[in-house]
């Protein structure tokens, strides 16, 4: 009997699957920011809202970050996961519903059992916005 193939790395080109979450309900917000201890009335008051000149209560960017950071270790995991950084692009609102998507971009071999990935991520909310791109950067090792 032969032993199992050592699987491969990522390839350059590599997509995850798009994954969806919302639409995005102020239940949603209030939860993260009790969850995060961030309470900004912008979050959850719409007189506050209204009186910093928004048109009703925003998300809290780093829920978005959260999801962002979901969908990149339910498809490529958390073992090996080395640095994930976030650019916020554009406000989210209650209604939105957000798709996060990724591709591999690098792939730089160390070695016969291991190499550095980075994924490029995006979150968009239904209209096609971009309100968050991000970057992970793994230390992929075989087994």
């Amino acid at each position: 009997m032969t032993a199992p193939a050592t699987p491969p790395f990522p390839g350059v080109g590599d997509a995850g699957p798009q994954r969806s979450f919302g639409p995005i309900t102020r239940t949603d917000i209030v939860r993260y920011a009790g969850a995060s201890g961030d309470f900004n009335p912008l979050h959850h008051d719409e007189h506050s809202a209204h009186a910093a000149g928004l048109p009703t209560v925003l998300s809290i960017g780093m829920f978005q970050g959260g999801l962002l950071g979901t969908y990149v270790t339910d498809w490529l995991g958390t073992a090996s996961l080395h640095r994930f950084r976030l650019r916020f692009t554009a406000r989210v609102w209650p209604g939105d519903t957000l798709s996060c998507s990724g591709t591999i971009t690098e792939v730089e071999n160390r070695g016969g059992q291991e190499a550095r990935v980075v994924a490029e991520l995006r979150c968009v909310r239904q209209t096609g916005d971009a309100v968050v791109h991000a970057t992970a950067e793994y230390m992929w090792r075989r087994p």
